[in-house]
């Protein structure tokens, strides 16, 4: 059974109804389910997961663009997320019996019917990168929607599909295939940005910090607190608890202390029990210890998709 995860990461974090709407369009979609959403007011961003095969993905994300453009006004819109869309982003990821090439592919025509059927335009990321300089997510969303309309009019910016400028209430958006990829916040009891950003500069790859890692600091107004936010893309060279320790010894040469740490989203089995082997000190686990991955092994149990969706209240993301 062919099983591919879509991760769209839509700009609309705080209001209850819009969030609704959003999970009702991919819901009893046929071919496609939805195991998650996860909403946060200061990011003001939604983060959706599904899973299903390309046709059903292609369908329901379809669905989500029209509630999405119909409910979203970037004009507006502010949140501490950095964001170019009121779809910001779609990565695809084979989860089983699927390949990276499939999503490529998937990425790609579901970027021609965005384009041709909204009006938005798209840009390809990562492996679905037509242009190698520019498969950077960071690079894509880097000036944000106010600053689209003058980056489409850069050369080397234009979209690869649609037409020479932005939407003009939902911007562009970035479709992309990719690996799995572990969103993993940490917070701290500050309410002074500036520490986060500074342990972000420190824990991030692109700074010199550690490997799989993207981190950008953020102010959680709602909360009184800050937030190193990281994207982890390759929990298997750099695991959780690593950035987890980095980021609490930085904060605690700056007198400042971690209040907790919250995954957006759905995280890989083998990234939690990892991380939990290593804080044990557990000698000699391996992943046959763990009863219910020992069951699906031996039992050959099939794995289910629940159709139901689990709607997480903004807590007052990505």
């Amino acid at each position: 059974m062919t099983i591919i995860e879509a991760v769209p990461n839509v700009s609309e974090g705080r209001c209850e109804r819009v969030i609704q709407a959003l999970v009702d369009a991919v819901t009893n979609v046929p071919g496609a389910y939805l195991l998650d959403c996860s909403s946060d007011p200061s990011h003001n961003r939604s983060v959706l997961t599904l899973v299903g095969d390309g046709t059903g993905l292609t369908n329901a994300i379809l669905r989500l663009f029209a509630i999405a453009i119909k409910e979203i006004d970037l004009r507006t819109h502010r949140g501490e997320h950095p964001r170019i869309g009121a779809v910001d982003v779609v990565p695809f990821i084979p989860i089983q019996e699927a390949t990276t090439a499939e999503c490529m592919e998937l990425a790609r025509n579901l970027g021609f019917a965005v384009a041709d059927r909204f009006g938005v335009p798209v840009y390809l990321y990562e492996d679905a990168a037509i242009l190698a300089d520019r498969s950077a997510l960071e690079e894509i969303r880097r000036g944000q929607f106010e600053g689209l309309v003058d980056k489409m009019q850069t050369a080397g910016w234009s979209p690869d599909f649609g037409g020479p400028l932005p939407h003009l209430t939902a911007g562009a958006t970035a479709l992309g295939a990719r690996g799995p990829l572990i969103a993993f916040n940490i917070n701290l009891r500050t309410e002074d940005v500036e520490v986060a950003q500074q342990i972000s500069r420190l824990v991030r790859a692109r700074s010199g910090g550690l490997p799989a890692v993207k981190a950008i600091g953020v102010s959680l107004n709602h909360r009184g607190l800050v937030q190193v936010s990281v994207n982890l893309t390759d929990f298997k060279q750099t695991p959780l608890h690593r950035v987890f320790n980095l980021v609490q010894r930085e904060a605690d040469k700056l007198g400042v202390e971690v209040e907790n740490s919250e995954i957006v989203g759905l995280v890989p089995e083998d990234a939690l029990m990892a991380t939990a082997a290593q804080s044990l000190r557990l000698n000699g686990f391996t992943p046959r210890q763990v009863l219910e991955a020992r069951l699906r092994h031996s039992l050959t149990l099939p794995s289910s998709c629940p159709a139901l969706p689990t709607l997480q209240k903004p807590d007052g993301e990505p």
